[in-house]
Parts: structure tokens; sequence; C-alpha cells
């Protein structure tokens, strides 16, 4: 199972992140490809406890629900995202929001084992080893959704 706490996996999400460019068009959804970087950033900013989003209650927050979509589901295309995922994400340059994007993947992929971690939106507390691979597999549908 992919982790960003496998170095391998995480120098692979950072070189995929490397090949994105301002010209890359979406193959779903709604937001551009600095509007989705920019999304990644927050989101990775929510998962080391800078950016605090509001909690949901819904089914997700429990088991099995929550194992089922954290490790095994895919990922649907045009689900919703929490508002401060995307009004968090307001675009810069593309070379500052790129840069900051990396920064948080490296910052992320580096957090030591006992680290705290925050409750998440939609899934609750989550381990270390959900939060790990939760990251890799929303980074990795985004990367995706603008064909890298």
């Amino acid at each position: 199972m992919n982790t960003m706490w496998d170095a391998a996996n995480a120098r692979d999400i950072r070189e995929r992140v490397a090949r994105l460019t301002p010209e890359r068009t979406r193959q779903w959804g709604r937001m551009s490809v600095q509007q989705m970087v920019c999304h990644l950033a927050a989101s990775l900013k929510m998962a080391i406890g800078e950016l605090d989003v509001a909690p949901k209650r819904l089914p997700i927050r429990y088991p099995p629900l929550k194992q089922l979509i954290v490790y095994v589901a895919p990922f649907p295309k045009n689900a919703p995202t929490a508002p401060e995922l995307t009004i968090a994400a307001t675009p810069r340059s593309w070379a500052d929001d790129l840069s900051t994007l990396q920064q948080l993947v490296d910052r992320f992929a580096s957090r030591p084992a006992g680290a705290e971690w925050p409750e998440h939106p939609a899934f609750g507390r989550l381990s270390r080893r959900a939060w790990g691979v939760l990251a890799y597999r929303h980074i990795d549908h985004h990367l995706r959704q603008f064909g890298v």
C-alpha cells in the first residue's frame, strides 16, 4: 500500500509535482491546475494542524466505512471538498504555489512518528499510518486529474 511514510513514494510524489505546468488541463472536475496545487497545499496544512477545518458528522467517520474509504475504495471524481480547502487555496504565482506545495509534501513526509495529528474533518481520528496512506492517495488522485 502506498504511503507518504515510504521514502520512494514521497520521492515519486515530489517528482510528479515537479512535472506540473500551468498549461496542464484537467481530465475531470472544475479546478484549474493552479487551484489544485493550492488545494493540495491547504489539505497538507490541515493534516499537519496548521489549518482548521470544521468537522463533518458523516457515517464515514466510523469503522468499517472509514477504513474502506481511507485504504481501499477509489477516490470519486468530482467529490465535494471542505470549503476551507478551497477558500484557503487562493492562487498567488505559479512558482510560489508550486514551491509551497513541494515544501508541504516534504514537511508532511518528514513528520516524526510521535507527532500529534489533528482530527480529519470527515474521518475523525486517524492513525499516523492512515494519514500517510490518505495523503498519498489524495495527492495521487489530483495528480492523475492533471495527467501526471
